[in-house]
C-alpha cells in the first residue's frame, strides 16, 4: 500500500490528464517502444503478459506496469530497459538476460541521472548488472527479486548497484547469485533495508567512499566474504544477521578505513571471523552477539578509538584477536561465557578484568598452520599460563568491567 501512495505523490497532479496505452501480443499495440513514444509526460504504459525482445528507453516521465509478469528479452545483446528520465516508475516486470560489453556497464535496468525513479516488484534473472543506478537521486528500489548465476568476478556483475548517488531507498528486496549483492560507491544519504542477500560471489553488501547511510534489519548469508565497508565516515549498522560465511579469507563484516560510524544490535553466527577492522577510528560497536563464530572480532594495530560496550560473546573460537601489543580501544561492559571470575558484591559486573586475546589466538593469526594444534592438551597448558603471567598478550586490551550475565536486548 504504501508503494502506492508514494508513487501517486509523484503524479497526483498530472495524472488527472494522463492516458493509459496498452501493449499486448496479438493488438495493434505490440511494441513497447512504440508506446513509450506516443505517449506523453506522465502517461501510463500497461504492457501485458508475453514476450518482448526489443530494448525500451524511457525518456520523459511515465508509469509502466507490467500485468502478467511480461518479459524484458535482453537475449544477452543488449539491454532491455533504460531509464533516462525523472519522474518514472517501473513494476510488474520480469527482465532477463541483459547483454554484457567491456565498454559499458549493462544491466537489466539501468537509471541514467534521473531523480524520482520507482523501481519496485520486479523479477530480474540472468543478467550481468541487475539494477544499476547511475548519477541519480531520490530513487527507490523496493520488493524486486534479482538472481544471478555467477561463478567468478570476472564473469559477474552486482545485483543492485549505486554509483555517484545521493538519497536513495534500496528495501525488501532478495538478491543472490551476483558478484557483489548490493554495491555502494560514492553514494551519500542512503538507506538499505529489510533487505535478503545470500550465496553472492564475493560481497553480499560492498561500500565504497559512502559517506553519512545507513544499513538496518538486513540479512547476508553464505556470501563469499561476507560485507565490506571500506573508505567511510558515519555509517549506521544496526539489526542486521551475518551469518555462514566462511571461508579462508571471509568474515561477517570487513570494517577497513571507516571512522565515526555505530555498529550496534547486529548478530553475527558461524562466520569465520565475524569482524576484521583495519584503519577503523573512533566508531562504537555495542549490543551485539557474536555466536559461535571462527574469530568474534579481529582487530588490527591501524585501529584506534573505538569502543566496544554491551556485546554478548558465546561459543566463539577466539573472542579477540590483534597483531599487535599496543592497543588502543576500549572495551567495556561486554558479556564473556570464557570468564572465570567472579562477582563478591553481586553488581552483576565482574571484579577482575578479562583478557579476551589468548596466546593461541596472537600465535594462529601470525601462523595459521598453528590450527592444527587447536584443543590439544599443550595449547591448553599455554593459554592457562598466559592468563597467570601475561607476556605476549597486549595487556592493555581487557574489558575492565565484564558483565557475568549477558547483556539483554
Amino acid at each position: 500500500m504504501k508503494h502506492h501512495i508514494t508513487f501517486l505523490l509523484f503524479f497526483a497532479i498530472p495524472a488527472l490528464q494522463a492516458r493509459t496505452w496498452v501493449v499486448a501480443p496479438g493488438t495493434a499495440l505490440t511494441d513497447i517502444q512504440v508506446a513509450v513514444d506516443k505517449a506523453h509526460s506522465y502517461d501510463t504504459v500497461l504492457v501485458q503478459g508475453g514476450e518482448y525482445r526489443t530494448p525500451v528507453t524511457v525518456t520523459k516521465p511515465l508509469t509502466l506496469i507490467g500485468k502478467g509478469r511480461p518479459l524484458l528479452d535482453g537475449e544477452h545483446r543488449h539491454q532491455p530497459l533504460s531509464i533516462r528520465s525523472n519522474y518514472v516508475s517501473v513494476s510488474g516486470f520480469r527482465v532477463v538476460r541483459c547483454g554484457s560489453g567491456s565498454l559499458e556497464d549493462m544491466a537489466g535496468i539501468k537509471v541514467y541521472n534521473a531523480r524520482h525513479v520507482y523501481i519496485f516488484d520486479n523479477i530480474l534473472d540472468d543478467n550481468y548488472f541487475g539494477i544499476y543506478l547511475s548519477g541519480s537521486k531520490y530513487c527507490w528500489v523496493t520488493g524486486n527479486r534479482l538472481t544471478a548465476h555467477g561463478e567468478v568476478e570476472q564473469t559477474s556483475g552486482n545485483g543492485i548497484h549505486a554509483w555517484k548517488c545521493d538519497s536513495v531507498t534500496i528495501n525488501d528486496n532478495r538478491v543472490q547469485g551476483h558478484r557483489d549483492g548490493i554495491y555502494f560507491e560514492f553514494v551519500t544519504n542512503s538507506h538499505i533495508n529489510r533487505n535478503w542477500s545470500e550465496a553472492n560471489v564475493r560481497y553480499g553488501l560492498h561500500f565504497m567512499f559512502s559517506h553519512n547511510d545507513s544499513y538496518t534489519h538486513n540479512t547476508f548469508v553464505r556470501n563469499g566474504a561476507g560485507v565490506a565497508v571500506m573508505y567511510t565516515r558515519n555509517v549506521t549498522m544496526q539489526y542486521n544477521t551475518f551469518s555462514e560465511n566462511t571461508g579462508g579469507a571471509a568474515y561477517g563484516i570487513l570494517l577497513k578505513d571507516i571512522q565515526r560510524s555505530h555498529i550496534s544490535d547486529n548478530f553475527f553466527s558461524k562466520n569465520t571471523a565475524a569482524i576484521f577492522m583495519e584503519g577503523c577510528t573512533r566508531s562504537v560497536l555495542e549490543r551485539n552477539e557474536f555466536r559461535q563464530n571462527g574469530w568474534a572480532i579481529k582487530v588490527q594495530a591501524s585501529c584506534d578509538g573505538n569502543t566496544f560496550r554491551n556485546n554478548n560473546f558465546f561459543a566463539n573460537t577466539f573472542d579477540v584477536s590483534t597483531n599487535n601489543q599496543l592497543v588502543l580501544n576500549t572495551f567495556e561492559k561486554n558479556y564473556w561465557d570464557k570468564y572465570e571470575g567472579y562477582d563478591l558484591n553481586r553488581d552483576q559486573v565482574g571484579d577482575v578484568p578479562y583478557r579476551p586475546v589468548s596466546l593461541f589466538a596472537m600465535v594462529s593469526d601470525q601462523m595459521p598452520y598453528a590450527m592444527m594444534f587447536w584443543r590439544s592438551f599443550t595449547v591448553l597448558l599455554l593459554d592457562r599460563a598466559e592468563k597467570v603471567i601475561p607476556s605476549i598478550s597486549p595487556d592493555n586490551l581487557r574489558d575492565n568491567s565484564p558483565r557475568m550475565k549477558p547483556y539483554q536486548f
